[in-house]
């Protein structure tokens, strides 16, 4: 008797399953990985980078401010023996306060609520935003029944790259961000020629795009560097030359000094004619 209904049970899961299995045929299924689009998002990574600045500046102040501390913790230590009871616990209580500053300065930069955690929230919120429209978007024109985030808190135990519409995602927030900045019909024309590529094509133009680029910057560097060698070249010949005149103006200084030295000295030696004159009158007398 057990055995005829674990029998029967069995063929209700098995019948069971295999509905399911044959609903789900059709079902079609993608995923997300908002990290990946994050990271290629400009305006993204350009707030990012300025929010970074100021979270390096926060975290200099409070090195800044927790070096003083210790300092003061050792300037009381160092001056223990010289100071009342009543000084020493005002020092103490200075340094207690001062460390208090501190922790709440801490909490309202890098707290749960504090400015990292909002200002994060607002520089993700808008990429968020035209995610879930792009996603929209993406669901109805390829008939997706499900879309997931790999990145959030759904756990993906495996995922099949075919089912990654990521870079599809990428695509029209980039085509969205660049009508925004189309401002001639030539602009606009190239922009609809773009939007008419799928995924793949535009990969091959982008990394096309690349590559050229890529060789127009070694290309550039290249002549940079021979303009740099033939810069050098022609200083180091301009020195010489400078060098090379600045000796013949000297010798030919040394050359005009020694003659008019040489005419100075003989002009003195050479007696005048007055003295000659008078030479003579005595002569005769």
């Amino acid at each position: 008797m057990k055995t005829k209904v674990l029998l029967v049970l069995a063929a209700i899961l098995w019948l069971s399953f295999s509905n399911i299995a044959e609903a789900q045929k059709g079902i079609r299924v993608g995923y997300i990985d908002m990290d990946y689009i994050l990271e290629n998002v400009p305006e993204y990574n350009e707030a990012s980078a300025d929010l970074e600045t100021k979270v390096q500046k926060w975290k200099v102040e409070i090195e800044a401010e927790l070096k003083e501390v210790e300092q003061m913790r050792k300037d009381l230590n160092n001056e223990r023996v010289l100071l009342t009871k009543e000084l020493i616990e005002e020092r103490e209580e200075d340094i207690f306060f001062k460390e208090k500053e501190i922790l709440e300065y801490q909490q309202k930069r890098f707290g749960p609520n504090g400015d990292l955690f909002i200002q994060k929230r607002r520089l993700v919120q808008p990429v968020q935003d035209q995610v879930f429209v792009a996603v929209q978007e993406v669901a109805k024109n390829k008939k997706y029944d499900f879309i997931f985030d790999k990145s959030a808190d759904l756990v993906m135990l495996y995922s099949a790259d075919r089912y990654d519409i990521s870079d599809q995602i990428l695509l029209r927030i980039n085509r969205a961000s660049k009508r925004r900045q189309v401002s001639s019909k030539k602009e606009k024309k190239a922009l609809e020629r773009a939007e008419k590529r799928n995924v793949e094509q535009e990969k091959e133009v982008t990394d096309r795009d690349r590559a050229t680029s890529k060789k127009q910057s070694e290309r550039e560097q290249l002549l940079a560097e021979r303009k740099a060698a033939r810069d050098s070249i022609r200083a180091a010949k301009k020195k010489e030359y400078e060098e090379r005149r600045a000796k013949l103006l000297a010798a030919q200084k040394r050359k005009k000094d020694s003659i008019k030295a040489l005419k100075e000295q003989l002009k003195n030696d050479t007696p005048s004619d007055n003295n000659d004159g008078e030479t003579n009158d005595n002569d005769d007398n």
